[in-house]
Formats: C-alpha cells, sequence, structure tokens
C-alpha cells in the first residue's frame, strides 16, 4: 500500500468557518497528518507558528474580514509550504505570493489536502 504524502506530517489549518476547518482537519488526519489548530485569525495562526514547527500550511485568504497575509509572510519565512484555499480571485493575491498554489472554493477538503503535498505545482494564478 502506498503511503500517503502527508502521513506525519504537521500541518497548520487557517480557516475562520469551522465547518470547513473542520472538514479540511479530519480530511488530513485521514491522510495521515497531525493537525495544527485550525486556528481561525491571524493571531491564533501566528501564536501557533511561534508555538510549532509545521511541515506545510493550508490558509484561507480572508479571516473574519482580515487579509491573511501577514501568516503567508511569516510561513514563507520560515520556510513552510502552503496553499491558499479561497473563493478569492487570483488577482487578490499579491505578486510576491504568485509561487503559492491556490485551491478555489468550494472544493472538496480531499484536493485541498492534496494539493498541499501532492505532485504538480499550480501557481497561484491558475487554480486547482
Amino acid at each position: 500500500m502506498k503511503s500517503s504524502p502527508l502521513a506525519n506530517k504537521r500541518v497548520l489549518v487557517v480557516e475562520d468557518d469551522y465547518l470547513v476547518a473542520m472538514d479540511i482537519a479530519r480530511a488530513l488526519e485521514r491522510a495521515g497528518a497531525e493537525v495544527i489548530g485550525p486556528a481561525p485569525g491571524i493571531e491564533a495562526a501566528l501564536d501557533a507558528l511561534e508555538r510549532t514547527a509545521p511541515d506545510g500550511a493550508i490558509l484561507d485568504i480572508n479571516l473574519g474580514g482580515e487579509m491573511a497575509f501577514p501568516v503567508a509572510d511569516a510561513l514563507m519565512a520560515r520556510g513552510v509550504p502552503f496553499i491558499f484555499a479561497t473563493g478569492y480571485d487570483a488577482q487578490v493575491i499579491p505578486v510576491r505570493f504568485t509561487h503559492v498554489k491556490r485551491c478555489e472554493k468550494p472544493m472538496a477538503s480531499e484536493q485541498i489536502c492534496a494539493a498541499l503535498f501532492g505532485a504538480g505545482v499550480t501557481p497561484a494564478g491558475d487554480q486547482i
């Protein structure tokens, strides 16, 4: 049996919608990942980053009306791979994040999880 690319990975989930966050967390756990969070906002996400060292992150762009780019900057500074899981168009994403994969909502949580460590890179200008 082939092991999941998420097996034994610590993944930070940053999502303000409780049901979406729980759906993503369950999909990650089914794939063998350890979930950090979910963090519902910028402060909670940055606090989680101070306490843990994730192997990857799934980041919603709009967290309660605040754009989550400070979290994306912190992830990049630490060298942590992440994806944007968002309903926002690629034009909203700053140029410094054009290399980051973007999963457009609504999307199955399994697809979002696979995009994080899965094969193929889709830049922010393209959707998964």
